[in-house]
């Protein structure tokens, strides 16, 4: 998200442009003095900055307000069981609701902030990429707490007090407030709220299906990277996300679902591989793949464009799908409906 919202304010479009420029110069260089080194493990990749679908980071005049969905109380905890004593970070999504978003810009190794937003509107709301609370404030200091703007997040240091009152709020899906300034100027008071919310599922905003044109708003997905590239004719296959469509199962079930999904997409590229050159001419470079699994029941669909693949291509992936899906899955994650998402690409190196 930080490069995007970068791309947005050098090429003046809010959020981001629609579009890549090919062969522009690089934003981001070598990695310098930046919050991310405390956050994330830049040389190991040992632990990285958790970030939370659906959490947003709302900063307004004299407030804060960071809104996490009821739901997302699992990874909440996870956050919460990763993080040191002193230390909670999180990473937050893009938020419609704002009218502004705070964007970082690096200059000669330099991190600075700027606020990108829509040309003609007001900035009365700017999202934030990220919050981090630090419990490392002394009492001594003169201050309750303190927020500040950190690169493109939020940064709220408070006491160890605060903090043990920040964890015990989280465990127990309790709203919390903090209140910023020094402890002998009551006027010049600062709020950084910490609010629980039924946020309705917009997730996938706009999406539809290439199987058939369905939406795809609320469902929920995830990214998918395969470890091998599926080449042929100087074209490339890559699936790279998997839709769930779920009806009354936990979302745990997506865990034991994900290797699954990657399996399916290893043997559907190897299948299509043949006739990457025959799709990409014929305008068929977004291909959806929709796989339905029951105790009793199996089968798929692939289409792009909302229309089903002509029945040479199906009999290929039937082959080559049918041996995956039957030594695949187990009764507890059935029944079962993903679908996923390849796009044909070329090889430009």
């Amino acid at each position: 998200m930080r490069l995007m919202l970068r791309l947005g304010a050098e090429y003046k479009a809010y959020p981001a442009p629609l579009t890549s420029i090919r062969g522009r110069k690089p934003l981001f260089g070598e990695i310098g003095h930046t919050i991310m080194n405390l956050l994330v493990d830049l040389r190991n990749y040992q632990y990285t900055l958790h970030n939370i679908d659906q959490l947003l980071i709302h900063m307004e005049m004299g407030k804060s307000c960071i809104k996490i969905p009821r739901k997302k109380y699992s990874d909440v905890m996870k956050v919460l069981n990763s993080s040191n004593e002193h230390v909670i970070s999180i990473g937050a999504s893009f938020s419609t609701e704002a009218d502004s978003h705070l964007v970082c810009i690096q200059n000669d190794g330099i991190y600075e902030t700027q606020a990108n937003s829509a040309t003609g509107h007001p900035r009365k709301v700017t999202g934030a990429s990220f919050v981090v609370f630090n419990g490392a404030l002394k009492t001594s200091s003169g201050f309750l707490a303190k927020s500040s703007i950190v690169e493109d997040g939020l940064m709220v240091q408070i006491t160890p007090e605060t903090m043990n009152g920040l964890r015990l709020a989280l465990r127990e899906q309790k709203d919390f407030k903090i209140t910023c300034g020094k402890v002998d100027a009551v006027d010049l008071r600062e709020y950084v709220d910490i609010c629980w919310v039924d946020a309705e599922e917009k997730g996938n905003k706009g999406v539809i299906s290439s199987v058939d044109g369905i939406s795809l708003q609320g469902f929920p997905s995830e990214k998918i990277k395969l470890e091998a590239d599926f080449e042929t004719d100087e074209k490339i296959v890559k699936c790279t996300e998997v839709f769930y469509f779920l009806k009354d199962q936990d979302l745990s079930i997506l865990s034991t679902s994900y290797q699954f999904a990657k399996e399916i997409a290893m043997a559907c590229s190897a299948a299509l591989c043949p006739h990457l050159k025959t799709l990409k001419s014929n305008g068929m470079n977004k291909i959806g793949l929709r796989v339905s699994i029951d105790t009793d029941m199996v089968e798929f669909q692939a289409g792009s464009e909302g229309q089903l693949l002509p029945q040479h291509y199906l009999n290929d992936l039937d082959s080559a799908l049918i041996p995956v899906i039957h030594g695949g899955t187990s009764n507890s994650s059935l029944p079962l409906e993903i679908e996923l998402v390849f796009f044909i690409i070329e090889h430009l190196f």
